[in-house]
């Protein structure tokens, strides 16, 4: 498994730079401001799983993006950037991340197209990358991923285990990993 996707990300472009640092001393990332996501669980079913985006919805392993892209064809994979603590998806259409912490939300992660609203308790803002870690996190924290029939929900679910009515949900770090040539797509809506 491991070895399929690092093969994957490399004929993404994504890239990943071991370095000589001690532990927690790792600079914050440079170079291009697009990035993949790749969900870190040691052991569990989500490892090395990359993440996705479909459906209003962030995934990580999911078989369903049928992203539409200008630069050829979907890998399967989403990738990102942040701006001002906001998390997009890189593409023509200006999609933007939110997370809803509230009792009706539960930690959901979901996007929207440019021009919405979003959610009454979306939060916008509170994205980062953990400059020792090199995670993308909300708010300081990472995820839960919760299993669907074909791959995982993301959930920023702090103080939720089980958001949604979802069971057997596991904590992941989301890794990020640097895209040099990014693909422009625009992701589903529905």
């Amino acid at each position: 498994m491991k070895l399929n996707f690092l093969a994957a990300a490399a004929s993404l472009g994504l890239t990943t730079t071991v370095a000589a640092h001690p532990p927690g001393t790792c600079p914050p990332p440079t170079g291009p401001k697009t990035f993949g996501l790749v969900a870190i669980n040691s052991g569990g079913l989500a490892h090395y799983a990359g993440f996705n985006a479909a459906r209003r919805g962030l995934f990580a392993g999911y078989s369903g993006q049928n992203a539409d892209c200008e630069d050829g064809p979907d890998s399967g994979f989403a990738t990102f950037y942040l701006q001002d603590g906001a998390l997009f998806l890189y593409g023509p259409a200006n999609q933007q991340f939110f997370v809803d912490r509230s009792g009706m939300g539960q930690g959901i992660v979901g996007y929207m197209n440019d021009g919405e609203t979003g959610p009454r308790n979306g939060e916008l803002t509170g994205w980062t990358i953990n400059a020792e870690t090199n995670h993308l996190q909300f708010d300081g924290s990472d995820f839960l991923a919760c299993p669907l029939d074909n791959g995982f929900r993301i959930w920023a679910a702090q103080g939720f285990q089980t958001p949604g009515g979802s069971q057997n949900c596991v904590g992941i770090a989301a890794r990020v990993e640097r895209i040099e040539d990014p693909n422009s797509c625009t992701y589903t809506s529905s």
